[in-house]
């Protein structure tokens, strides 16, 4: 444990100093892919107006956007499964039906928790497992 805490001193102070030695600031943070997520529409949630993909990228991309945990998670199922890693995204998947994601969303799957409908209206759900699932009952 000292030797990691050393190490995480010497990148530190190195990474300093070449920045202190160019006379620039570090470069900014880029928010990470899963963080940028479509707003929110507006209007009444429980009458949504909006698209499936916007729903699916506010509602469900901190999770399901490239690089958030459930994205991450099945991925290795997917891996596991013998499928190509870009079928961990669910916006990839074929297999899906609206019936199926709607079951997922309201009772949870494993590492998935259920999400209430304050979290997720009825409205909201609808779109999102219509744009799943592709038309697919």
């Amino acid at each position: 444990m000292k030797r990691l805490s050393v190490i995480v001193l010497v990148v530190t102070a190195f990474a300093q100093n070449v920045f202190a030695e160019e006379g620039a600031a570090p470069p900014p943070m880029m928010m990470p892919t899963y963080q940028m997520r479509a707003p929110l529409p507006e209007g009444d949630r429980l009458e949504t107006t909006g698209s499936g993909e916007e729903l699916f990228s506010n509602r469900c991309g901190s999770c399901h956007l490239p690089f958030g945990m459930g994205t991450n998670v099945l991925t290795v199922q997917r891996l596991a499964l013998g499928e190509p890693p870009e079928m961990g995204l669910l916006t990839n998947r074929e297999d899906l039906g609206a019936a199926y994601v709607k079951a997922v969303v309201r009772n949870g799957k494993v590492g998935m928790p259920r999400l209430n409908r304050v979290e997720v209206t009825d409205s909201e759900l609808e779109r999102i497992a219509d744009f799943l699932g592709r038309g697919k009952p």
